[in-house]
């Protein structure tokens, strides 16, 4: 049995129930619909549990059959064809009876998610997609708005596997075009086809499993070329061809040494009209757009991987691996610019996609949509790692250098004068542990390691950089005056983080001047809020003139904001 959940408005964990039978989608009908039910659908779909369900077709009139009626299920049912009920098609029911469910926002350890794309890899040369079955003749392709959750269940997987991996079941050169076109998320393939010597010299017998495969080069995933499946002895199969092999490069934005030229490069091009915010790593992050010189957000209604993959390939990325929805990257602010988007997967921008304008009703910050993209594997984490920390997220920073023409790497430190919040954002970055939270010039309390040689001075981030080699550095002429180990820069890192934004259209707003007596503001005057003229005036006659206005912080990230100092050093400012 497959499942999915369907219908709108709804978040990724909830919808109508819709269950895949004999070769056709149906729904359950709510009669005797309890909580246990909803258990076993959630289990299903890959939750940990339920939360709640839903009666009256709450998220919308299904159609086709009501394959279940008068489910009655005790909760630890592995299936709910496993629950007793009235017989598959037996109902008297209409869909305005469909039920759903509302699922806890937790996944199953090891779960697969249904918006992810998986790739498998054994060894260097030849691709491997894992096939659904959705993707026979005649099915619908996965990841249309029609097919919901597809039974093939995907993980994430980086573009560089996808273009570089190679699996038990190869794909045959036969019908194979010479540089063929990647939808795997490889900004441009390398040389076409390589030599096979070192393959055919190392590997296993190949069984082929694909011929005649044959994309557009815009699909999300290889599954969704057209391809076809031998049948029988797959061994004997690809007598007149090859494996297929496959050489990848890395796109414009990962290329050595663009990293310094990115905001360059912004600049020339004009301002972009979409970006990525609120992401830990890379090519993640929530979508926003950009109309009428305000940045915007987009209701996650219908958002799936297609629309997904035209906003990572806008961006200088590859295809996208998740689709992401219910402001899982965190809430904007601002307007929603975009609803119901609906991309093909073939357009160059997303506002070439088709969508709808919403209104305020329609949509909340509740359910901005977002994006993982598939990057090219750079390897940058080989080049970092954490000492001393009291958990994998916090260490002293220790980089390898000369790891050049088979060397091995030389580990040492990097100096803490000049390290700061920017610097440790790149380290933790580079990590693959997502935000800074701190970054700290002495660690002397984490002296738990061998390494003992400053090899990195100087260095000053942008922020924005991919490896701590991209930031600005002293080079080989080390500059340090504190070398000792205690003086190492270190990090502290953190999956989440706080994002603190001040809402500016209130302050343009409520923006006021008031003349206002001397005799009042002795207390701004003592906490420095009057300009320095004002020390001159004849207090306590005469007035000064105020810009008076009202002022909103807003935490967009996915953490509670904490600031640093302890509420004791907290100080209250009257003119505030």
């Amino acid at each position: 049995l497959k499942f999915r959940l369907a219908g709108y408005p709804r978040k990724h964990n909830e919808g109508r129930v819709e269950v895949f039978y004999n070769d056709e989608w149906g729904t359950i009908c709510d009669d005797d619909f309890t909580l246990a039910n909803a258990h076993v659908l959630c289990r299903h779909l890959g939750f940990v549990a339920a939360t709640g369900w839903a009666h009256s077709a709450k998220y919308g009139k299904g159609v086709g059959r009501i394959w279940l009626d008068n489910v009655h299920c005790a909760g630890g049912e592995k299936s709910i064809g496993d629950c007793r009920h009235r017989g598959w098609g037996n109902s008297d029911c209409s869909h305005e009876e469909d039920a759903g469910v509302i699922c806890k926002d937790e996944r199953i350890p090891g779960f697969k998610d249904s918006n992810v794309i998986e790739v498998r890899k054994l060894l260097a040369g030849t691709v491997l997609p894992r096939t659904p079955q959705s993707q026979l003749p005649g099915a619908l392709p996965w990841g249309s708005p029609a097919m919901g959750s597809p039974a093939w269940p995907p993980h994430s997987a980086s573009s560089w596997e996808q273009c570089e991996g190679l699996g038990q079941r190869a794909q045959p050169q036969a019908g194979w075009p010479s540089t063929p076109p990647l939808p795997a998320g490889c900004a441009a393939p390398g040389s076409g086809l390589l030599s096979l010597r070192r393959l055919f010299t190392e590997r296993q017998q190949l069984n082929y499993r694909l011929h005649s495969v044959s994309c557009t080069g815009t699909e999300v995933h290889l599954s969704m070329c057209a391809f076809e499946f031998y049948r029988g002895n797959a061994s004997a199969a690809c007598g007149a061809g090859m494996p297929a092999v496959v050489s990848c490069v890395p796109g414009p934005l990962f290329a050595t040494g663009n990293a310094h030229k990115k905001k360059q490069r912004q600049q020339q091009q004009g301002q972009p009209r979409i970006r990525l915010k609120g992401g830990a790593k890379v090519g993640e992050g929530r979508v926003e757009v950009l109309k009428s010189s305000e940045w915007g957000t987009i209701c996650d209604d219908r958002w799936n991987l297609l629309s997904a993959s035209v906003v990572c390939r806008e961006l200088g990325f590859g295809s996208a691996k998740e689709a992401l929805t219910g402001a899982r990257m965190g809430q904007g602010m601002g307007p929603i610019h975009m609803n119901e988007v609906q991309c093909l997967g073939t357009e160059k921008s997303l506002w070439s996609c088709p969508f709808k304008n919403i209104t305020q009703e329609d949509c909340k910050h509740s359910e901005d949509a977002a994006v993982r993209c598939n990057i090219p594997y750079m390897g940058y984490e080989n080049l970092i790692r954490l000492s001393g920390g009291r958990s994998r997220f916090e260490g002293r920073v220790e980089v390898a250098v000369g790891a050049g023409d088979g060397e091995q790497p030389r580990w040492g430190l990097v100096c803490g004068e000049g390290w700061g919040t920017l610097e440790a954002m790149v380290a933790c970055r580079q990590l693959g542990l997502g935000f800074a939270n701190h970054g700290l010039q002495e660690t002397w309390y984490w002296d738990a390691s061998n390494v003992t040689e400053m090899v990195l001075s100087g260095v000053k981030c942008a922020g924005h950089e991919m490896s701590l080699s991209h930031c600005q550095h002293h080079g080989t002429s080390l500059r340090c005056r504190n070398t000792g180990t205690r003086f190492a820069a270190g990090v502290i890192c953190s999956e989440t983080a706080s994002d603190l934004l001040l809402h500016a259209p209130l302050v343009q707003e409520t923006a006021y001047i008031e003349d206002r007596p001397l005799h009042m503001l002795y207390c701004a005057a003592e906490e420095n809020c009057l300009a320095s003229s004002a020390r001159l005036a004849n207090w306590p006659y005469g007035h000064r003139r105020l810009l008076r206005f009202s002022s909103q912080i807003h935490n967009n990230g996915r953490a509670d904001f904490r600031p640093k100092a302890g509420r004791h050093s907290w100080v209250w400012h009257e003119c505030h």
